[in-house]
């Protein structure tokens, strides 16, 4: 019993691996799509915003804007892969260097 347990949690484990890696190669979020999105949820239009990093892993991508008037922001979008059929939750987003208030009561 003991062994098939081990077994199981390696599997769930191999699995898991498996789906961040298949979200992050499928990660079909374009910069004017990011810029849109983080716009929308900041106040900015997406032409006042610049995407000054971006990095994805699993399935959320993590993003450094600036925006014309010089303030930068840090957001993180979740989905936009193929594990989410694309679709997206609205994105998390906080000033640089101010943590992310994410969850029912957050922003």
């Amino acid at each position: 019993m003991v062994h098939f347990q081990k077994l199981a949690v390696i599997a769930l484990i191999l699995m898991a691996g498996a789906c961040a890696n298949i979200a992050e190669k499928t990660n079909t979020l374009s910069d004017e799509k990011i810029k849109s999105q983080t716009g929308g949820t900041l106040g900015y239009a997406p032409d006042a915003l610049t995407i000054v990093s971006r990095r994805t892993e699993g399935t959320n991508t993590y993003v450094e804007l600036r925006a014309n008037d010089k303030k930068v922001f840090n957001c993180v979008i979740n989905g936009g892969n193929a594990l989410s059929f694309g679709m997206t939750n609205p994105p998390s987003c906080a000033k640089k260097g101010e943590p992310l208030r994410v969850g029912p009561f957050g922003q």
